[in-house]
C-alpha cells in the first residue's frame, strides 16, 4: 500500500483547495469571472493555483513510481516535504504584490528538489536499487 504517496496526496490537495478558495473570492470580490480583469492580485491568485497544478500530478505519478518500487521510507518524506514546503513557501511568497522574493525563489527550489528526489528515487526503483 502506498500510504506515503498517500500522505502527501492528501496534504497537497487540501493546499490545491486552499488555492482554489482563494481564487474563487479574489473573483467575487473583483466581480471577475473570466480571465483577470485587470486585477494584479487575482492574476497571482491564479498563477499559484495554476503553478500548484502545474508541478503537483507529475511529483505524485512519481513519488508513487518509487514507493510502488520500495523506495526508503525517509527518501519519500524528504521528497513529500520538500514539494508540499516548497509549494506553500512558493504561494505565499507570490500572493503578495511586490513578491517575497526569498519565499518564492525559496519555494522553487524546494519544489524542483522534490521533483528531483522523487525522480532519483523512481530511477533507482527502476534499476532494481530497492
Amino acid at each position: 500500500m502506498p500510504r506515503i504517496t498517500a500522505i502527501y496526496a492528501g496534504l497537497l490537495l487540501l493546499l490545491f483547495l486552499a488555492l482554489t478558495v482563494r481564487v474563487l473570492s479574489r473573483r467575487f470580490a473583483a466581480q471577475v469571472t473570466l480571465g483577470t480583469g485587470g486585477d494584479r492580485l487575482l492574476e497571482r491568485a491564479i498563477r499559484v493555483h495554476a503553478n500548484c497544478a502545474e508541478y503537483v500530478p507529475i511529483f505524485l505519478a512519481t513519488l508513487l513510481a518509487a514507493e510502488l518500487c520500495g523506495a526508503p521510507a525517509a527518501a519519500l518524506h524528504a521528497a513529500g516535504v520538500a514539494m508540499l514546503a516548497g509549494r506553500i513557501a512558493h504561494g505565499v511568497g507570490m500572493s503578495r504584490e511586490p513578491d517575497i522574493v526569498p519565499l518564492r525563489a525559496g519555494g522553487m527550489i524546494l519544489t524542483l528538489l522534490g521533483l528531483a528526489i522523487a525522480g532519483a528515487l523512481a530511477l533507482g526503483g527502476a534499476a532494481g536499487l530497492w
